[in-house]
């Protein structure tokens, strides 16, 4: 294996990762690149961890394996389904490599790319649909290749069909798509950076080896692996970090438009959703199970009628019909509901009667029994009658929702980087610290 060149990809370099997946690989080729047990600062390696080093190669949802190499007997570089282009988006992401699809558990940009334009060129083809498995991985090439998927959105169809994971850099591509489906097991987010730097010194003074550092330039050695790390250059890394986070967002906002705009996505910190509270926070559009989603997509686009069969149909979407209850109803017994939402848990936002016409009062109100209604399926109980009455406004009852949901989800805890000195607290935390501190 080629360690060192391994090593270059993953440490004191920008990654957009799930932590957990990192953890995860540094527990199982950490000692070989290093030639020693690894000690992560901060954090333990859960038992089994050790055991995971790559992904097995798989199969496509839809259609027979994306690595046999079409294109050396003169076929597609992807497979085709009723004239959809199927990319798969799975494993670890890498920027570059000389393969098309997954290799070793690993899928480059580079090929994702070449595969994308191969499907744009083609005139057979009809629509694209990303197939994605990822909890992410570089962030180098994640932005040129998601500006890419969005520009393809002007020429054909594309959609984003996510079982069961798009993370980090994995939700920064599908972010880019018209629409995003997931399965109800789903997750989708963690639009934050990591970046993680190995010390060794303490096992060099253990074997009498001493590294001396001749450089030219105060911060030529800055991050390397023989020193502990300054404050100072793990300040300016973090900063770094943070404004790789604007930039994931802002992508993310291109690729969302009104459904998740950019003060939104950085609000989430990196937390990550799954099923309807990812339909809910605006970062997917559907719940539903991806073969039928994709035999929907199919039909869409003037292919095969879907099949009627007694299969699952579940199907949840973020444009819902109109709600006019008042008082929002409990969901199923397998879900305990929350004590209901005390009125004083969300701030009136009285408006200036003068300034609202009665078509806009009542689109406001439409849309917050929309918001109480979502949120009951979430298992959040608020009056909706009440909410009109006191003038909340619908972005107030969806933050104060979402950080209900994130105070008690077992990923909220799941965050790329520690905010840069001086970054403001997104209100979403702030909320959650709150509801995790009140009594019971």
């Amino acid at each position: 294996m080629h360690h060192t060149q391994i090593a270059q990809r993953v440490f004191n370099t920008p990654l957009m990762v799930d932590p957990a997946k990192a953890l995860a690989f540094l527990a199982g080729l950490g000692p070989r690149i290093t030639g020693q047990e690894i000690h992560v600062e901060g954090a333990e390696f859960a038992a089994g961890d050790r055991e995971v080093a790559t992904l097995p190669a798989r199969s496509s949802l839809f259609s027979g394996d994306l690595t046999r190499g079409e294109a050396r007997t003169g076929g597609q570089p992807f497979a085709v389904v009723e004239g959809i282009a199927v990319i798969e988006i799975a494993g670890t992401l890498v920027h570059r490599g000389a393969w098309i699809g997954q290799s070793s558990g690993l899928t480059s940009y580079e090929g994702l790319a070449m595969q994308l334009q191969a499907a744009l060129d083609d005139p057979a083809i009809r629509g694209i649909a990303l197939d994605i498995d990822s909890f992410g991985g570089e962030v180098a090439g994640a932005f040129d290749l998601a500006d890419r998927i969005r520009a393809a959105r002007g020429q054909k169809p594309v959609q984003a069909f996510v079982a069961d994971h798009a993370l980090s850099a994995g939700y920064a591509l599908a972010s880019q798509a018209d629409r995003i489906v997931l399965s109800r097991t789903g997750a989708v987010g963690s639009i934050g950076v990591v970046a993680m730097h190995s010390e060794v010194s303490g096992a060099l003074d253990k074997k009498g080896i001493a590294v001396t550092l001749i450089h030219a330039g105060a911060r030529k050695v800055d991050a390397n692996p023989y020193q502990p790390l300054p404050d100072a250059v793990r300040a300016r890394i973090a900063g770094e970090l943070e404004d790789l986070r604007q930039l994931f967002a802002e992508t993310v906002a291109e690729g969302r438009g009104q459904r998740l705009d950019t003060v939104r996505a950085l609000g989430t910190e990196a937390a990550v959703f799954r099923g309807e509270a990812a339909v809910f926070a605006g970062l997917a559009d559907e719940v539903a199970d991806p073969v039928t989603a994709f035999r929907a997509f199919a039909a869409a686009l003037g292919g095969t009628p879907i099949p009627r069969t007694k299969g699952l149909k579940m199907t949840t979407t973020s444009e819902e019909n109109t709600v006019a209850a008042t008082t929002v109803p409990v969901a199923s017994a397998a879900s305990p509901i929350p004590a209901p939402v005390a009125p004083a848990a969300v701030t009136p936002q009285t408006p200036d009667a003068a300034t609202l016409t009665p078509e806009a009062i009542r689109a406001e109100a439409a849309e917050v029994a929309q918001v109480c209604a979502q949120a009951a399926r979430l298992g959040v109980q608020i009056d909706a009658a009440d909410a009109v009455a006191r003038g909340v406004k619908p972005e107030a009852l969806r933050t104060k929702v979402l950080a209900d949901l994130a105070a008690r989800s077992d990923a909220a805890a799941i965050v790329a980087a520690a905010p840069a000195a001086g970054t403001k607290e997104s209100p979403i935390v702030t909320a959650a610290k709150k509801a995790a501190a009140a009594p019971r």
